[in-house]
């Protein structure tokens, strides 16, 4: 009798020689790079609070004296302060607290951010600095693009991508599928290159599934990001909404600020506003960014896109009832950062995001073993 030989395919020794070769190049080969990102993000899940404390020190604390202004009020007193720079009004960030200032936020030719900080009751200048100078802006820099503009955007844009390739390889090679207690077991008497193992393998495990995460919003918010937003839509079977576009009517200027502002809170009720951004082309709306109660970001998902020449709501984004595929994009900023769970995740995220350089160290001396396995004698 006579039998056929059947082929097997990919053999799980097979599959695990893949991940492991593809796990140890990646890592070398993107190492830094997932280090710079790791670090640069820990420091950001609290940047908030840092920066107030910095901004606090250089300019002082508000001290609220009745009333705040209205937005009106304060974006002209910035355009005629800065008329002469010739810059563009961009954005204005209410305050979150009695003692903070509206922040608002002008653009010049080169696309480049000037800040200026506002006392919300007496409309007094208290300052203004560069975001792409100041230390915030340089970590946000060089965490999303290595400080190198657009190039930099792409590479980061790909370290994201190897993130989650490293930490999905290094899921399927973890020894706890074998016996669930040798996974997370760390032998601290055993010899260096053992111990080094142990470090390894648990670290990654641990912080493995948030760092897929981390790295796949990542690589959403730096590769053309139209393409993923229709790609969401698309598998969540959600019609997408056209780009909103204010409508040009000739001779005709746009409305006030206060009056859109009261459109715009027509429409969502018992909303606190947090931003405003200004249409600075006759084709751009005019945006609304709105906390619902019942969201829990700090800036909220409401989002309210108005026609600056007839107050039209052109397209509303209700953060309390967002679309399937709203809902997913609503999560990026909250899973990037790890909000999701309040304070507890931000403290872990910031180990998380230092685990990047233990784990190349660690996976360093694993390989410089692996090349020299004398070394390894004891």
């Amino acid at each position: 009798m006579t039998t056929n030989h059947i082929p097997t395919g990919l053999t799980y020794p097979k599959l695990r020689a893949i991940a492991f070769h593809t796990h140890r190049w990646l890592g070398l080969i993107a190492g830094i790079l997932l280090c710079i990102a790791g670090v640069t993000g820990s420091i950001l899940v609290f940047w908030h609070e840092i920066d107030g404390a910095v901004l606090a020190a250089q300019f002082g604390l508000v001290v609220p004296t009745g009333e705040l202004l209205s937005p009106m009020a304060i974006a002209e007193t910035v355009k005629a302060a800065y008329a002469s720079k010739g810059l563009t009004l961009s954005s204005l960030r209410f305050p979150d607290r009695l003692d903070k200032p509206y922040v608002v936020s002008l653009l010049d030719a080169a696309n480049h951010y000037l800040q200026v900080f506002v006392n919300p009751y007496t409309g007094k200048i208290i300052g203004d600095r560069q975001w792409e100078t100041s230390w915030i802006g340089m970590i946000y820099g060089l965490h999303y693009k290595l400080l190198a503009g657009d190039t930099g955007t792409l590479i980061m844009g790909v370290v994201a991508l190897l993130t989650v390739i490293i930490n999905l390889t290094g899921i399927v090679l973890w020894p706890g599928w074998r016996k669930l207690a040798t996974g997370f077991k760390i032998k601290w008497n055993a010899h260096i290159k053992r111990r080094n193992f142990d470090l390894h393998k648990v670290a990654g495990i641990v912080t493995g599934t948030f760092l897929v995460l981390i790295g796949f919003t990542g690589f959403a918010w730096n590769v053309p990001q139209a393409q993923v937003t229709a790609g969401i839509y698309a598998i969540t079977l959600t019609n997408k909404p056209a780009d909103p576009i204010s409508q040009l009517i000739p001779g005709q200027s746009p409305l006030p600020i206060t009056e859109l502002i009261q459109r715009a809170n027509a429409v969502v009720p018992n909303a606190k506003t947090t931003y405003i951004f200004f249409a600075n082309k006759p084709e751009s709306p005019f945006l609304v960014a709105k906390k619902q109660s019942q969201e829990t970001s700090k800036y909220g998902n409401t989002r309210i896109y108005l026609d600056q020449f007839t107050g039209k709501v052109i397209q509303l984004q209700n953060g309390v009832k967002p679309s399937r595929a709203e809902a997913i994009l609503n999560q990026f900023g909250s899973v990037h950062f790890g909000t999701f769970g309040g304070l507890p995740t931000r403290i872990l995220y910031v180990f998380v995001g230092l685990t990047p350089l233990l784990l190349l160290i660690t996976g360093l001396i694993m390989w410089l073993y692996r090349q020299n396995p004398d070394g390894g004698k004891r």
